[in-house]
């Protein structure tokens, strides 16, 4: 293993600036801070989307795209850029990432169209994928086994913030000053991330100095998810089903090189040799694929058919991430002293019956009820989360930290993608590409309600993946 080196190193030679107490606390202050970025951006540009919509005219269909689109670029890039940090250095991929993300912000806020907004959102998301996959890692990294969860937790709160203001800050600025300004706040917490990491976290991380990396794995990864991805999100069409098994085509000749060749994007065998890593990422994927969307549909809900102002909405929507930010943390503690696995399927079963109750949404549902659900699905989350990333990121070998940080980010990204697609999907069939008017409510409300049936459904099967990963217990030794 190559250890941390500054960057006044000469030669090779390891010349740290810092104490262990002091690269462990800034490391998980930056992290932490660009953690906040993606989720704030997800859940408030999901309430500033009808509000979008009109400002540009855009129909349904492509207004989820605004969603989607970042999504996809965040989920298509994070494993190749996982593995560039393990070969070049997680910081410079880690500042690459924050500094991207702050300029297409700029961008997206000047957006003349939906299309260039759409545009600057894939250039956002790209910015996006660098940072999870390197902040995460780097946490594990100065870590030990018996604090990584409860430094997991805190990072995990972080997102938590970020989705707990989210909808009502985006409601509360889109209603103000404009959706616009969504994306404008962004751009100083950006430059604060740069100046800490420049100025004060001196180390670098590189765990795989001189390895080759492969592109041709990373192209077929990237262009096979692509397909994958967008022929799910057009399934309605002939077009949709022939990418769709092209995508499919393209991961199996995937697969199948990561096998062979010397240097993969991507160990594949991580998931063919190591069950707990592989449930506990399928966990993942499924306890993201069926509650992502879920803001989004309950942000039409409120706005829409119960017309409330994006203020009013935002202000419902902050019950479900407040008590993820409250949980997360204690499930991440409890998750250095207990089984995981018991933690995180208790989490994913909440979360079922979270889901469950908003199938039975109707125009004159109490705002109690929606709550209610929202809180129950909250802690489910929170208890799913923290533990289920400990047991990921500890199954592993450290020289493989980058690669299943990246793993845990893609998950999540496609999970994203992949309840984004659900909605759009069943939107396409059942509302068409038309932009949404009182007209369109019956059907509105009658795709939501078919949305949360379908992501109720794959959250049943996620308790399976979750008790199946096995006992869970093997994350605490240290695998060096």
């Amino acid at each position: 293993m190559v250890k941390p080196v500054t960057e006044s190193s000469v030669d090779g030679d390891i010349k740290p600036t810092s104490s262990d107490g002091n690269i462990k606390i800034i490391a998980l202050l930056v992290a932490s801070i660009a953690s906040f970025f993606a989720p704030f951006m997800g859940t408030s540009v999901n309430m500033a989307l009808p509000t979008i919509g009109a400002f540009f005219g855009s129909d349904a269909i492509l207004l989820n795209w605004i969603t989607n689109g970042y999504l996809l670029a965040a989920a298509i890039f994070s494993i190749p850029f996982g593995r560039v940090s393990d070969i070049y250095g997680r910081k410079k991929v880690f500042i690459l990432g924050v500094s991207l993300f702050a300029v297409s912000s700029l961008l997206c806020a000047l957006a003349p169209s939906d299309i260039f907004l759409i545009i600057f959102r894939i250039l956002q998301g790209i910015g996006t994928a660098m940072i999870p996959v390197t902040s995460l890692a780097i946490i594990t990294e100065v870590f030990p086994p018996w604090e990584r969860g409860k430094a997991i937790g805190i990072n995990v709160m972080s997102v938590y913030v970020g989705l707990s203001l989210g909808p009502f800050l985006g409601g509360l600025m889109t209603q103000y000053l404009g959706w616009q300004s969504l994306f404008l706040l962004m751009i100083p917490f950006g430059i604060l991330v740069i100046l800490l990491v420049s100025w004060k976290l001196r180390t670098e991380w590189i765990e795989s100095a001189g390895d080759k990396f492969d592109y041709t794995g990373s192209v077929l990864y990237s262009v096979g998810l692509l397909l994958l991805m967008y022929g799910f999100t057009e399934l309605n069409t002939l077009l949709g089903v022939i990418l769709l098994i092209l995508g499919i085509a393209l991961f199996v000749i995937f697969f199948r090189w990561e096998l062979k060749v010397e240097s993969p994007v991507f160990n594949v065998k991580l998931f063919t040799e190591n069950t707990t890593f592989a449930f506990s990422n399928l966990a993942a994927l499924i306890n993201y694929s069926a509650t992502f969307a879920v803001t989004l549909l309950l942000s039409y809900y409120l706005q829409f058919i119960k017309g409330l102002e994006p203020q009013s909405a935002g202000l419902i929507l902050i019950a479900q991430p407040i008590m993820m930010a409250i949980v997360a943390p204690l499930a991440g503690r409890m998750s250095d002293k207990y089984e995981a696995r018991k933690l995180a399927t208790a989490g994913m079963i909440l979360v079922t019956l979270g889901l469950f109750g908003f199938i039975f949404l109707t125009p004159g549902t109490s705002l109690i009820l929606i709550i209610i659900s929202q809180v129950i699905l909250g802690i489910g989350f929170g208890l799913f989360s923290s533990p289920n990333t400990n047991v990921i990121m500890g199954s592993v070998k450290k020289r493989f930290y980058g690669i299943a940080s990246a793993t845990v980010s893609t998950m999540r990204l496609i999970g994203q993608t992949m309840s984004i697609g659900i909605a759009t999907l069943v939107f396409a069939f059942l509302i068409g590409r038309v932009q949404i008017t009182p007209d369109q409510y019956g059907s509105l409300l009658s795709s939501i309600q078919i949305s949360f049936v379908i992501f109720t459904i794959i959250c049943l099967v996620g308790i399976y993946a979750s008790w199946k990963r096995g006992d869970g217990m093997g994350y605490r030794e240290e695998k060096g």
